[in-house]
């Protein structure tokens, strides 16, 4: 994509608003806590301290609104104690010269390797910059910077207070994630009635997943209903697939159709009912269709593997409603600990050696994590020094508008560039005309900061530009406390915002990290992932182990991983102003269209295959575990091929496909037991169509564009 045309999407992308809101009970609740910080403070301590507590408990208060299925009021508390603990060091730095730019670099820099722990940890360490910008330019002495710190720290601990006071839903963030990976799963099972080879998008699941990951406080809290619901939403899934797929369940035609078709339209019913009980905490309600399409019929017009899938189906459904209903709670808890890979989510105290060591795994130069902390400490230091030189009293605006900008990805970086400037421009001229015309004082300022500060929570799904403005609006009120032309002020931050976003948009478009040169690297992993993933599946019906098998399940979660790396690297890379990787051959558009879809039929056939693994210790299916190990192998290499530019190659695969074949013919034990639709039968199948997906990835990569270059 050319650079105008990328420039010109991200702008619109950045000033593009959506008729979101968040919930008004938790924007409000947010700034009552900042309500409660700063008029006692300003009463008893004066404007200085009550800007410092202000700052502390919005920025704390942010955090909370974050995507994350942490406690909310321990990520308002380390929220709070890292701002605290920035302003305290800022204080101390600003008053020896030449120390503060050396810290603001030293502190961006850590602020950008904490997005290797997440987006959350990322967003709420760079506010800590910009929270030390702006608070260290009040004046104050040495000894109350303590002081100062304290406040910014108070400010965490009275969202957490707030929080625990004023509660909303009791996990409400984790029963959303498990309501909708039912409710997708819904949908996938009404798909599947019109398209039986319909995908799933994982993401709900993998969302499921990262909701279940508990913290010991957490575990003795947790509701007795939502235990177990999503081991058996990941059953659920391949189940309704081998149900609904002609080559392995149902016929493609006829009365067996019919009663799949019925069957899938039945468990639709009945997971929406399961997603909106957990979602709302009541009890199931049956829709009254549901009970009779899901009663499987003993006679022939479901046979085979068809008939096991039903069945299968049938029971995990009745089990999952059984859960919400406290009828078997007992024997359907999850594990939440162990070595089979128990969802732990470690506590506060137990975090800082995790975040160390994460944090210090990004220091080696192929990562993206370690480019953006090194941008972003660039980027701030930069953009404060050019405005101390320039001799502008607020010059800290253009550093904290750079800080605010930046971000690890291209398309971020400068569509929040350009809301950033929108939303700067109108809420600073808002907000200067209101303290010009009116001249508020300090009890109203404070209060239209709060008032901003309601806005700006209230608004945070809707654009960044929007909340950008009530940020900006809230900032000046809240300086508007100290001395000095608002009007002369207002034409400073306008400048110091073009300036800071010049600095921060400008060191992206000269030193980037460019997803397009990744797509290579994503895809190669991507295609030995699923190879893994088939891998564990047919090992698992060698091993005689069946669903038991941890390997499996490692193996799908990795598949996952990958997948979504990828689809976010594609989708990045599409809004990109380059064209092709530098150092690696790329793939054009097409090829990786076709390449999705021949991964996507790999996994699905694996998918197929899962959802047939015995329960319970079963005869091995022979040679399975060694094809699978070929299998592996052959993707593997398959993805180092993609990485150099060669074609992928799978005639190992085809050869050791027919010498196994040709074992099991030959094996008389074999002969005997076999019987059609049995499980060695699945497998026989199954991997013909894993050859057949093998054969379309080998097409789909096989010719490359000349030069490298992608479409």
């Amino acid at each position: 994509m050319p650079w105008l045309a990328a420039l010109r999407d991200s702008g619109r992308a950045g000033l593009r608003l959506e008729r979101v809101y968040t919930e008004p009970r938790r924007a409000a609740r947010g700034a009552c806590a900042v309500a409660l910080m700063v008029f006692p403070t300003l009463a008893i301590a004066g404007p200085a301290l009550a800007t410092s507590a202000a700052m502390g408990a919005f920025i704390a208060g942010t955090a909370t609104f974050q995507r994350s299925f942490r406690p909310r009021p321990s990520l308002a508390v380390v929220a709070g104690t890292g701002l605290g603990v920035s302003t305290f060091l800022g204080y101390l730095a600003v008053s020896v010269p030449g120390l503060f730019p050396v810290l603001l670099a030293v502190w961006s820099f850590a602020a950008g390797l904490a997005w290797s722990l997440g987006q959350t940890a990322g967003v709420v360490a760079t506010n800590t910059v910009t929270v030390m910008l702006v608070v260290v330019q009040l004046p104050v002495s040495v000894p109350t910077a303590l002081g100062h710190g304290a406040l910014c720290a108070l400010g965490g601990g009275a969202q957490a207070l707030v929080i625990v006071l004023w509660r909303g839903r009791p996990w409400g963030v984790q029963r959303d994630a498990l309501a909708d990976a039912y409710a997708s799963l819904a949908d996938y099972a009404r798909r599947l009635r019109h398209d039986p080879h319909a995908t799933i998008d994982p993401g709900p699941l993998m969302t499921a997943r990262h909701a279940a990951a508990l913290t010991a406080r957490q575990q003795r809290r947790r509701p007795p209903e939502l235990r177990g619901l999503r081991t058996l939403a990941e059953r659920i899934r391949p189940t309704l697939a081998a149900v609904a797929d002609p080559s392995i369940g149902a016929a493609a035609e006829g009365p067996e159709r019919d009663r799949a078709r019925e069957l899938l339209a039945g468990a639709a019913q009945l997971l929406d009912a399961l997603a909106r009980a957990i979602r709302t905490g009541e009890p199931v309600q049956y829709p009254q269709s549901a009970p009779t399409a899901l009663v499987v019929p003993a006679g022939p017009v479901l046979r085979g593997p068809a008939l096991r899938s039903a069945r299968r189906l049938t029971t995990l459904l009745v089990r999952a409603a059984g859960t919400l209903d406290r009828t078997e709670e007992d024997s359907l808890s999850e594990p939440v600990t162990g070595p089979s890979g128990g969802l732990v989510r470690p506590g506060v105290a137990r975090m800082v050696p995790v975040a160390l060591r994460t944090a210090r795994a990004q220091l080696r130069a192929d990562s993206v994590v370690l480019h953006h902390a090194v941008r972003l400490s660039g980027v701030v230091t930069t953009a404060y020094l050019l405005a101390r030189l320039a001799g502008l009293e607020h010059g800290y605006w253009a550093a904290m508008t750079a800080a605010m900008v930046i971000r690890p990805d291209f398309a971020q970086t400068y569509s929040r560039g350009v809301a950033r400037l929108a939303g700067t421009v109108v809420g600073v001229l808002l907000a200067t005309v209101v303290v010009k015309v009116a001249h508020p004082g300090q009890w109203v300022s404070c209060a239209l900061a709060v008032l901003c500060i309601f806005g700006a929570y209230l608004t945070l799904r809707t654009g960044y530009a929007v909340t950008t403005t009530c940020i900006s609006a809230y900032v000046v009120f809240l300086l508007d406390l100290g001395p000095g032309d608002p009007v002369h002020t207002a034409y400073e931050r306008v400048l110091l915002t073009l300036l800071g976003g010049t600095v921060a948009l400008l060191a992206y478009a000269l030193f980037p990290t460019w997803e397009t040169a990744r797509l290579p690297e994503r895809t190669a992993a991507w295609i030995a992932a699923v190879g893994r993933y088939s891998a564990a599946v047919l090992a698992a019906f060698g091993s005689a182990q069946g669903r038991g098998s941890d390997r499996v399940r490692e193996a799908l979660l990795d598949f996952r991983e990958a997948r979504a790396e990828f689809l976010q690297a594609l989708e990045r890379s599409a809004v990109e102003p380059v064209r092709h990787a530098v150092h690696s051959p790329q793939l054009s558009r097409k090829q990786l269209a076709k390449v999705r879809e021949a991964v996507g039929f790999l996994a699905r056939v694996s998918l197929l295959m899962e959802a047939h693994l015995p329960g319970q210790p079963a005869d091995p299916v022979p040679g399975a575990a060694e094809f699978g190990q070929v299998l592996a192998e052959a993707t593997a290499v398959a993805g180092a091929a993609v990485l150099s530019g060669r074609p992928a190659d799978f005639r190992a695969v085809r050869v050791a496909h027919q010498r196994w074949e040709e074992q099991l013919e030959a094996d008389p034990e074999v002969a005997r037991a076999h019987r059609p639709g049995d499980r060695l039968d699945v497998v026989r199948s199954s991997v013909r169509l894993l050859l057949q997906a093998l054969g379309e990835l080998e097409r789909a990569v096989r010719a490359r564009p000349s030069g490298g270059r992608g479409g």
